[in-house]
Formats: structure tokens, sequence, C-alpha cells
């Protein structure tokens, strides 16, 4: 429940007498469990789009190229609505099928690590592309990329979504496809929460359990309080970098400034950027 509806509660429950008048009728409901119809992480990101599209989600710093984009809920959502479009409709891929990310902790990777929640496809962080169905890949990885026998997307990682300057053989470039795609996405075949999503370190979590995982560690996280921010500079190839990086940050209506290549800035440069940031909580 938000802190509005709360409030209307509080003040109805004023209004009706408190506990003396509850005796005399049946018990009102006043208060839900947070977020209680989101059970996979597309839903938090849903969510998070009804309660405040304008607030920031993610803003990502590559601190090897001096790069700063932040993401509204809104553009955030936006992204992840055409790339689950390319995913679905381009890509052919739907519910249980295997996608390997291999990509480094970026916003582009958070972008489809949702966009796979949202088709169903189980998003395998750094996955064997041959095992996998869709392989998705960096420009350090392509080579290895090469073993997925389905669908190939390259990604240049460029500063502002930047394409390649030629087009890796075999691959598809994200940067010159996912532009024309829908700004708004529906499955072909409703997502099961129980069914798997992610897989990091060879381990398998179902959708429900990666948003069970995220809203339980956010207190560990030190993601307390209205709005929390954390900077977290931790790869995207264990759960607990995913977990601080992405998804507890989400289950709680907070935010996540996204750290690449933290170790070239040093401790004067990365406390000038918690406090401009407003960061709250780090992990690194």
């Amino acid at each position: 429940m938000s802190i509005k509806e709360l409030t209307v509660c509080r003040a109805a429950f004023r209004r009706t007498g408190g506990t003396t008048a509850r005796r005399a009728r049946p018990p009102a409901r006043t208060l839900c469990r947070v977020n209680a119809t989101d059970r996979t992480p597309a839903d938090l990101l849903t969510s998070a789009l009804a309660a405040d599209p304008g607030r920031p989600l993610v803003t990502f710093y590559d601190d090897a190229t001096g790069e700063r984009v932040e993401l509204s809920v809104a553009t955030f959502a936006n992204w992840v609505a055409k790339t689950a479009n390319l995913l679905q409709g381009d890509l052919s891929a739907g519910p249980g099928d295997r996608v390997a990310l291999l990509l480094p902790a970026h916003w582009h990777t958070a972008v489809w690590l949702l966009a796979c929640s949202s088709v169903g496809a189980v998003a395998d962080v750094a996955g064997d592309p041959a095992a996998a169905d869709v392989v998705v890949s960096g420009p350090d990885t392509l080579d290895a990329a090469r073993a997925c026998r389905g669908e190939r997307v390259a990604l240049a990682l460029r500063p502002l979504g930047g394409r390649f300057p030629q087009t890796p053989e075999g691959f598809l470039d994200y940067a010159v496809e996912v532009p024309g795609q829908g700004d708004r996405f529906a499955p072909f075949a409703p997502v099961d929460p129980q069914e798997p999503a992610l897989v990091v370190e060879g381990r398998e979590f179902s959708g429900a359990e990666v948003v069970e995982r995220a809203s339980a560690q956010a207190g560990s996280l030190d993601l307390t309080g209205p709005g929390p921010r954390l900077l977290s500079g931790l790869p995207y190839d264990t759960w607990e970098g995913l977990s601080a990086g992405l998804f507890s940050p989400l289950a709680v209506g907070g935010s996540v400034v996204l750290c690449r290549n933290l170790d070239r800035l040093d401790e004067d440069g990365l406390a000038q950027r918690i406090e401009s940031e407003r960061v709250t909580a780090v992990r690194r």
C-alpha cells in the first residue's frame, strides 16, 4: 500500500470511531501486503510505472568512458517494451526459451533482464551460448556467442546506445533493430510466475522467487525509508550483483546508481558521486 493509500485508510479509521465502531460491523480491510500483485520482475516494473513514472530508476556510469545515463521509470519501461517486442516478435522467443546474456553490469543488461521476464523467457546470465535459444552479447564476447545455433544479438554498449560501425557477421545489431519496435508490449502467452525466469551462477530461480528474494533482501542492502537509492559497483554475474544492481531497489520503490569500472574512480570521486546522486546505500 502506498503512503497516500495508508493515509486515506487512517483517516477513514478515525472517522468511523476506531476499534469501538469496528466491533459493530465487519472489519474494514485497511492494510495489504506491499506489491501484493507483483509476481514476476516484470510486474515490479509495471507497479513502478503506475506509481511514479517520472522518477529516476536506473542511473548508469561507466568510469572507463565517462558515460552517464539516467533513465526514469517511464523511459526504462519503454526500452523494456521495445526489447520484449524484439525478443518475442523478431526473435520468436517465448515462455521457457533460454536467453544467454553475455553482458556486463550495464543499463542495457537491466533492460534485457526485464524484457525476458516480460516474455517469459529464461534470462541465463553469463550462460552457455551453445545451450541457448537466443544469445545477447556485448562486443567483448562475440566469439563465444557464435556457439549459439539460434538467434544472435550484439550490443556495442556505446554511449547513448550507439550502434556498431559495422554489424558483426552473424548478429543483429540491437541498436539498429530496437528503435522501430512497438512502445507497448503484450505477451502472446501468459507468464507463469512459478516457471524458471533467471539463471545465475548455475542456479535457477522462478519469477516469483526473484521477487520474493529481492524484497526480502532489501533490508540487508539498507534500502529503507522513502525512495532509497543504492549505488552498486558489483558485477551482474552473481545474485548479489543482480539484487543490489536492479531487483531489490525495484522491489521496494527505490532506484539504483549502477557503476561499471568503478575501480577507476578514486575515493574522493566516489564521495562526490554519492553526494551528487543522493545515494543512501553503497555496495561494491
